[in-house]
């Protein structure tokens, strides 16, 4: 075998001991034969096993009290029962509490090296799940929100605190802040974190097939429905169902969802039966759903029922401070997905970016990392290398008025644009006033007068 288990053997009768030992070892595994029942479980507490075999008779400590506490402690870890003393009852008992198999003395070695080769495999099968599962909070985790803004601070805050309950969660924001990676951090961070995460983006499909996309069909239902088919709600069960673009639902698919909030049963369309499901709901959206309910566009009450817990997501533009961090992040990351050396940014750079306005947010910032990483040459990228709607000014401001409602208030509007040009100018400034002033063609008092209106700091 390609991967030699480790059989922790348990039983009373020494030399009954070394022949199961012998057979084991033949067999190909590691093994470890420990006579006394106590000292075999202190030696779990030390070692790496995959498999328990113990004998069910034993002094002091029977096979059904090791049974007990491996289950406890390591559940993850399958047991084999073997005694003489076999009985329909006592099989049923071992085997309703956890017990992997149970084998009644005398035996075959083949019965043997059977049951102990179907535990091995479930032991790797579940080791696998584990790192698989430490991966995903290394990938997902709380700890792969990237930054030390007061906003992000926040952010971490009531991720940390919505993630061990069940109840619905709303994020908002704009497109590109992260969203998902939010939701898939409150599932690694929650009791649900073993089950499956489920993602759905609303926008993505036709209301028709986005109906059996989330709640399944039955065979013949409609036409190409060639077999039954479970949905997403059913392959969520347990876990989280992260929905994207919530704002987009159909009001008939609202009615349907609101249902399940409700009552956590549906039927799969063109079914009759009721399925029950246990799972936890994260919505997400970029549209201001409290103006839809206003409009008649969004249900009020699905609106109440997601908006139990509103994680609001701060566009990068507010959390300017954060930016370095990510472009080191990115840098790193995608050097390594992409086969490249890893780059670094001049100083110079890095202030073009904290000053972009970033209509993408995050998503868009990645995309400029990884263009400069694939495309600049040699190890430090400057302002030269950057894309020209980064340190073009007449594009930056286009970019800036794109984004403006049609309908606004000129006049603070023009404020808000100000106090935005003057926090650029000190951060490419380095917060030094003087230069500030030169960027902006001002003097340095009207400057000073300009900061105090705009109460801005760190300077």
């Amino acid at each position: 075998m390609s991967e030699r288990s480790h059989i922790l053997l348990i039983d009373d009768e020494k030399n009954y001991l070394l022949v199961l030992e012998a057979l084991l070892l033949d067999a190909g595994y590691n093994v470890t034969a420990i006579s006394d029942p106590e000292t075999a479980l202190a030696f779990l507490d030390e070692s790496e096993v995959d498999v328990v075999v113990t004998d069910m008779k034993m002094p002091k400590v029977t096979g059904r009290e090791v049974l007990e506490r491996v289950k406890k402690n390591w559940p993850y870890i399958p047991v084999l029962i073997m005694t003489a003393f076999g009985s329909i009852e006592s099989a049923v008992d071992v085997m309703k509490y956890g017990a992997f198999d149970y084998i009644t003395k005398p035996f075959s070695n083949d019965e043997l090296l059977l049951s102990v080769h179907n535990a091995a495999e479930l032991s790797r099968a579940h080791r696998q799940y584990r790192l698989l599962q430490e991966a995903m909070e290394d990938r997902y985790g709380v700890h792969q929100i990237i930054g030390r803004s007061r906003a992000i601070r926040t952010v971490l805050e009531m991720v940390e605190r919505a993630a061990p309950s069940r109840s619905t969660v709303l994020i908002t924001g704009e497109s590109g802040t992260g969203k998902e990676l939010v939701a898939r951090a409150i599932h690694v961070s929650s009791p649900r974190k073993d089950a499956p995460f489920i993602s759905v983006n609303c926008m993505a499909l036709n209301p028709g097939v986005l109906e059996s996309e989330l709640f399944g069909h039955e065979k013949g239902s409609f036409t190409g429905a060639v077999a039954m088919r479970r949905g997403r709600f059913e392959q969520a069960d347990g876990g989280t169902l992260f929905l994207d673009e919530i704002a987009e639902l159909s009001q008939d698919l609202q009615v349907k969802l609101l249902r399940v909030l409700q009552e956590r049963c549906f039927e799969r369309v063109g079914g009759g039966e009721e399925i029950e499901v246990d799972i936890r709901v994260v919505a997400a959206t970029n549209k201001d759903l409290a103006a839809m309910v206003e409009s008649g566009a969004f249900r009020d009450d699905l609106y109440y029922r997601l908006n139990v817990v509103q994680v609001p997501l701060p566009p990068l533009r507010e959390r300017r401070e954060d930016i370095p961090l990510l472009v080191a992040h990115f840098a790193e990351k995608l050097a390594h997905d992409n086969g490249v050396v890893v780059k670094t940014f001049s100083t110079e750079a890095l202030n073009y970016l904290t000053g972009y306005e970033w209509p993408g947010n995050i998503r868009q910032l990645q995309n400029v990392v990884e263009r400069c990483l694939v495309l600049v040459s040699g190890g430090v990228i400057d302002v030269e290398s950057l894309p020209p709607e980064i340190r073009d000014e007449e594009s930056q401001f286009k970019s800036a008025v794109d984004l403006l409602p049609v309908e606004l208030d000129l006049a603070d509007t023009l404020e808000k644009i100000e106090a935005a040009l003057i926090r650029r100018a000190l951060v490419r400034a380095d917060l030094v006033q003087v230069k500030a002033a030169e960027l902006l063609g001002i003097s340095k008092s009207l400057l000073q007068y300009k900061l105090k209106k705009y109460a801005i700091t760190g300077h």
